[in-house]
């Protein structure tokens, strides 16, 4: 069962960021960010479903509290860039966490 979870969850992961940079890159469309907010879903489920199997281990609920900020900096930048407001801070913001949650999530940063 915990395979099944982690197949879906890091194939969520990938297939999020994937149709994130589509959604910034053609911000004038909605069905990529639909599309996105389901992988959204799966990857929360997935991601819980394997918290519950590990028994909720406190690095894990980091990455899943620094996964819930990624996802609302994922959906501010894509708002801002419709606005035509200014998203750097934002960017600066994903690209760090981003960066954490796959290193947390590959065993690099652990205690």
């Amino acid at each position: 069962m915990f395979n099944i979870f982690y197949q879906s969850h890091a194939g969520s992961w990938l297939l999020t960021v994937i149709l994130f940079v589509l959604s910034v890159i053609f911000s004038n469309q909605k069905v990529t960010l639909m599309i996105q907010r389901l992988f959204y879903l799966i990857m929360l489920v997935s991601g819980i479903g394997m918290l519950a199997i590990l028994g909720f281990p406190l690095l894990f609920i980091l990455k899943g509290v620094l996964a819930i900020i990624l996802i609302g900096l994922m959906e501010m930048i894509v708002a801002r860039r419709r606005r035509k407001q200014p998203t750097a801070p934002m960017w600066i913001g994903f690209i760090i966490v981003l960066i954490i949650i796959v290193l947390i999530g590959y065993g690099v940063i652990s205690f």
